[in-house]
């Protein structure tokens, strides 16, 4: 019975997965689950509509140095009642109904730049916006290998209670034997007893995280895992934090997002400045009259220049200008705080990833020791020299450090792509995960220029919105 319950202590490990999935499912791997991620992701798709509505933007500030054409239309009846001077005058009544149609147009020529400016920053905002996008990318992809992990871990926590639960009741029938022909006492029964109750609750316990983790799988992946395969090799990164976060300060997209803003901020000062020069436009109109009851028919018509500017509003446009500035050195701000923040962040995630490894491998020695040393108690426990106490501590001893080996090596996976979080490298593209990525200057193309709905680039956007069924 000791040399089975070795042997049962030592596949533990091996066999964890196997015994918790059907052996008939397609096996997912750590890609796969990537893969999914971003192909159903719910808070991606938000966060594309919301650039979608950027891109809008620069399309309606284009629109300002566009020609502006309006028309009216209206038909007006008049009437009039009285009486003649004697009391028995005739009752007189006439009316008439005139119809107007007109048509005004008007083309900004010059206004000092606020509309160009308007349109540079509506611009940066959408490089920005896109930089958002990739934010949300890199969190969608970390929660799926987050949860991808703590599936793979639970699964093989739970297998490793269910073998130690089993090693346990073979432990207890054992000491009761053992008991019956007066080898040991009712307290080495009692004893295997509560182990045997404690191991039924932790089991209980690591099914109950397995539950939670097939339940976050489920909402970051978009279904429950079937059989989960090793993540494979853990991701390259670079060798030094130095080196790291000389990388996330290029291309961490905080910063770049940080930094378009505050290209938009100057952009903004410049067009709120602007808004204090003279405005020049031309204008023009055309109108259609009619009168009905007398046939009459007229036309009139206008066209000019019209030059206007400020003189005073009360401080309103200096106070416009003293507000963008102050927002644009909070955003300046905002960049030095992210560069530390940045930095800092690359700094924890290596300090974690080595801390994991460290661990794996302490963990691994801790299992080959606990396991050599539960062997010896076992054939110390024949000759009597061990007690049922002795046996149990150091069977609870390999449990406690094989348990602490796989989250471990969970662990380290984890802080691995934290690490390409950090440095802004968790993204589909950078993966390589053969998904066709969403290109987020497909959409802009289209609309960059203000479109009509009758032009050609006009009902080429109309497909492209019902292929993405937000029609």
């Amino acid at each position: 019975m000791a040399r089975r319950s070795g042997w049962t202590c030592g596949v533990i490990l091996s066999a964890a997965f196997a015994l918790s999935a059907p052996s008939d499912a397609k096996a997912e791997t750590l890609a796969d689950a990537l893969v999914a991620a971003y192909k159903h992701s719910g808070l991606l798709d938000q966060n594309r509509a919301l650039l979608r509505a950027a891109d809008e933007d620069v399309a309606q500030t284009v629109a300002g140095l566009r020609p502006i054409v309006n028309w009216t239309a209206d038909v007006t009846r008049t009437f009039s009642e009285g009486r003649g001077a004697n009391v028995g005058g005739v009752a007189r009544s006439s009316g008439d109904t005139d119809a107007n149609l007109g048509i005004s147009a008007e083309l900004l020529l010059y206004d000092g730049g606020r509309t160009r400016f308007q349109i540079e920053a509506a611009k940066e905002t959408v490089l920005a916006t896109r930089q958002t996008l990739i934010g949300i990318e890199q969190q969608v992809l970390f929660r799926a290998v987050q949860a991808f992990m703590n599936v793979n871990r639970n699964y093989e926590l739970v297998s490793l209670r269910e073998n130690n639960l089993r090693l346990i009741n073979e432990e207890l029938r054992a000491a009761r034997e053992r008991f019956e022909v007066g080898e040991v006492t009712r307290t080495d029964v009692a004893q295997a007893e509560a182990r045997r109750a404690e191991s039924v609750s932790q089991l209980a316990v690591a099914r109950g995280d397995l539950a939670q983790a097939l339940e976050e799988y489920t909402a970051a992946i978009g279904y429950r895992p079937n059989r989960l395969t090793s993540a494979g090799p853990v991701p390259n990164i670079e060798r030094s934090a130095d080196s790291a976060k000389a990388v996330a300060i290029r291309r961490h997209p905080d910063i770049r997002k940080a930094q378009h803003d505050i290209a938009a901020a100057d952009l903004n000062v410049m067009a709120a400045e602007a808004a204090m020069n003279p405005r020049l436009s031309l204008n023009g109109s055309l109108g259609l009259n009619e009168e009905f009851n007398s046939d009459a028919y007229g036309q009139t018509g206008s066209i000019g220049l019209q030059l206007s500017g400020p003189i005073y509003q009360g401080g309103r446009l200096s106070a416009a200008v003293r507000r963008s500035i102050a927002q644009r050195d909070a955003l300046r701000s905002a960049l030095h705080v992210t560069r530390h923040a940045v930095r800092a962040n690359v700094g924890n995630s290596y300090a974690v990833l080595r801390a994991a490894r460290a661990q794996v491998e302490a963990s691994r020695a801790r299992v080959r020791a606990a396991r050599v040393a539960f062997r010896g108690v076992q054939e110390e426990a024949k000759v009597g020299s061990r007690t049922t106490l002795d046996v149990l501590n150091a069977e609870q001893e390999l449990l406690d450090a094989q348990a602490t080996l796989i989250s471990g090596q969970a662990d380290v996976y984890i802080a691995a792509y934290a690490v390409l979080s950090s440095m802004g490298q968790l993204t589909a593209s950078a993966l390589n995960l053969g998904v066709q990525t969403y290109d987020p200057s497909a959409y802009y193309n289209l609309v960059k220029d203000a479109p009509t709905v009758t032009s050609k680039q006009g009902k080429k956007l109309d497909r492209v919105l019902k292929a993405l069924g937000k029609e």
